[in-house]
């Protein structure tokens, strides 16, 4: 009888997919009960239809699944860019958990007419499950976390409309799909697959000189595969390079897909695609930003395509903006890849400075499912990929630290503070809601006006290990989970009490956009502070990407550099910066140890590791260390390079220390003379690259200039 029960369920859940597919949707099956229940129905439903390319998510190998397909959650990412017909997200077996960067990828790449089968157990969210592995800290386990992210997003199906909901000891419960949207109108051209699409494709093509072209979108729109097509077509009219930019490769798969495509005639190779005499090539932001600031990159007629534009440092789409004279901005506006709110909050302002006649277009119709899709919209609550701050209110606001619990149960008030962090951090995943509500040690304090959000602070504990573990650490034997930044600061700046000491850091700070500049960062964080102080916390630090604008506010609040990276990170092309303030006896004497040996150690780097570092960004680290009056002999030096003929080079002693100075006596950190001295004297920067800079040619120029500069910082300094 069971058997003959489970066959009818089947046939009910195909005969969904089939209705589905008629409207072009896809539907969500929640599948609740024991582990080996759910893997038999899940079986029965794989077997019974035909899906074409099927795909089971599970961490080990599932009986009764071919090898191929079977996807650990921590690959779902090798799967963007393809198609899926049946997927299953597995959360009931051995090891098994929600993973909630699989979820948000993968359920993407299901086409119209497809199921995601999501098994869970019958109490879903009364514990954490096997995927909180990731977030349990040391000394943390798994099971000693809260589970109010599962609980929500229990609650939330159970609430959701267009949910299948297949309970352990019951039948199918089909939900009433509301009525199918009216089909867009079919594209005139044949290439793209709607007229929202061929639209983008066309003004790409049409792009003109500082004009550039914002291409906004929801996921599923194929504003990347816009992308390929339009390079496909500049390289069969005879364009001779194309530069692409994205966080990472996986991001402009589809737009390499098209050009092969469309482009039978050229071939891949690696990050490159090339036609005849043409190329396309991909390069990660900190390669570019790296070959446009030494001139091999960008000038004129150079075309340069950024796909998730709003998960990239406006730093740097500046830098871009800057240099290629035709240049497009394509965005996810919500979704894992960033944010396209924020990245409008951040970078419009200096589209309208710099190029006022920059054009916008946004993609509204679906590509791979029908408008009013219904799983869609439930990844979209589930994740709360359109989270969004509230409004902006004028009322006083009240300083509040939220119950993690509450905020779980209260909808509104999660996504618009979430819609805060979101907007204000360019690489939020949907993992980050998880730690939100269920890390250890994470705290949140908000400001709010009325019951609404207008700034938010987000902090976890660190360090605090006995001496015997902070020792194996700092060698480098044991690598306890989590505490990035006291173990950063252990195993690279050498500080074992950094372990040892405990450490309150800044995971996020956000204030609404309608809000800045008002000082409401400042008061959270001068809060945060004394709470810490009351709390035996030794320091408060934070760990951000390097540049001017952020140092400084760091800076005006008493935090100190102690750490900047060696590399750019590949995402954002920006160095981490740590920063500490110290709050305790034992933390002064930390933050002294870690910022005397930052300081020691930065001329050597920025000479060498650091020589590419941006000069304002030098400038602002060098403004923290000393900066005395040059003694008499130095005074004389400076003043036979700025009055007399005094080589440069053979003063740079000297001309370091009158940086230094000058810094000291309150000048701008961006002052053209200022950058142009510490970009030579510090970083060693050669003729060519100065007179890039400068706008000038030849050796004699960058000198004379050179000469200026130093006169005028001597004046200052007299």
């Amino acid at each position: 009888m069971h058997d003959e029960c489970q066959t009818a369920a089947i046939e009910v859940l195909i005969g969904h997919a089939r209705t589905l597919a008629g409207r072009h949707w896809r539907g969500l099956v929640w599948l609740t009960g024991e582990p080996e229940e759910c893997r038999s129905r899940a079986l029965a439903l794989w077997r019974a239809g035909d899906w074409g390319s099927p795909l089971w998510v599970v961490p080990r190998p599932p009986g009764g699944v071919e090898a191929r397909h079977w996807l650990a959650p921590a690959k779902a990412r090798t799967r963007l860019g393809g198609e899926l017909g049946l997927l299953v997200i597995d959360t009931v077996s051995d090891d098994a958990g929600f993973d909630p960067e699989a979820f948000g990828a993968l359920s993407g790449t299901l086409r119209a007419g497809s199921l995601l089968v999501l098994m869970t157990p019958p109490d879903w969210g009364a514990r954490p499950d096997a995927d909180y592995a990731r977030l349990a800290e040391h000394p943390h386990r798994a099971e000693e976390l809260t589970a109010h992210y599962l609980q929500r997003l229990a609650r939330q199906l159970c609430l959701a409309p267009g949910v299948v909901h297949w309970p352990a000891a019951g039948e199918p419960q089909l939900p009433p799909l509301p009525a199918s949207m009216a089909a867009s109108l079919p594209p005139e051209d044949p290439d793209c697959l709607t007229r929202d699409q061929a639209e983008a494709v066309a003004r790409l093509i049409r792009l003109r000189r500082r004009r550039p072209l914002v291409l906004t979108a929801d996921r599923g729109r194929g504003k990347s595969a816009a992308l390929g097509i339009a390079c496909a077509r500049l390289l069969v009219a005879g364009e001779p390079r194309i530069l692409v930019t994205a966080p990472r490769p996986s991001a402009v798969a589809a737009l390499f897909e098209r050009l092969e495509a469309l482009c039978p005639g050229g071939s891949r190779q690696g990050h490159a695609f090339v036609l005849g005499s043409g190329r396309v090539a991909f390069l990660p932001p900190d390669e570019l930003s790296a070959l446009t600031r030494r001139g091999e990159a960008g000038g004129p007629g150079q075309w340069l395509l950024v796909d998730e534009a709003a998960a990239i440092p406006a730093t740097l789409l500046g830098e871009w903006l800057e240099a290629f004279p035709r240049i497009a901005f394509a965005t996810t506006v919500h979704g894992y890849e960033g944010s396209g709110r924020g990245f409008a909050l951040r970078f419009r302002q200096r589209l309208e400075r710099r190029t006022p006649e920059w054009h916008d277009y946004h993609l509204n119709a679906p590509i791979r499912w029908a408008a009013g899709d219904p799983l869609e919209a439930l990844v979209t609550r589930l994740l709360l990929l359109d989270a969004e701050p509230g409004d902006t209110r004028e009322a006083p606001v009240t300083m509040r630290r939220v119950r993690r619990a509450e905020l779980a149960d209260d909808e509104r008030r999660l996504g618009e503070l979430f819609g805060l962090l979101v907007q204000a951090h360019y690489r939020t995943t949907p993992s980050d809601l998880r730690r939100l509500l269920d890390g250890p040690g994470v705290a949140i304090t908000t400001l709010e006006a009325g019951a609404s959000p207008q700034a938010v602070l987000v902090t976890t504990d660190e360090g605090g290990f006995d001496v015997e573990l902070a020792e194996r650490v700092a060698r480098g034997e044991r690598r306890p989970r989590g505490h990035l930044m006291a173990q950063s600061l252990a195993a690279h700046a050498g500080c074992r009490d950094a372990l040892s000491g405990r450490l309150r850091r800044v995971l996020r700070i956000a204030v609404h956009p309608g809000q800045r500049r008002r000082g409401l960062g400042r008061r959270l964080l001068e809060a945060e502070r004394q709470r810490a102080r009351r709390g035996s916390i030794d320091l408060l630090g934070a760990s951000f990407g390097a540049e001017p604008g952020l140092i400084a506010f760091w800076q005006a609040l008493g935090f100190r550099a102690v750490r900047l990276g060696l590399t750019r990170e590949t995402a954002t092309g920006e160095h981490a910066l740590m920063v500490v303030a110290p709050v305790s006896a034992r933390g002064e004497g930390l933050a002294v140890e870690l910022e005397t040996r930052f300081h020691r150690q930065l001329p050597g780097l920025l000479a060498f590791e650091l020589a590419g570092l941006e000069p304002e960004v030098a400038a602002a680290l060098l403004a923290e260390g000393d900066g005395p009056m040059p003694a008499p002999g130095d005074l004389r030096d400076i003043d036979d390079v700025a009055f007399g003929h005094r080589e440069p080079a053979l003063a740079r002693p000297a001309l370091q220390a009158l940086a230094r100075r000058a810094l000291a006596t309150g000048l701008s950190r961006d002052a053209p003379d200022l950058c142009l001295l510490v970009a030579w004297a510090f970083q060693g920067h050669g003729t060519e690259r100065l007179a890039a800079r400068l706008g000038v040619s030849g050796q004699r120029a960058v000198t004379t200039r050179l000469r200026l500069a130093v006169a005028a910082l001597r004046e200052r300094i007299a």
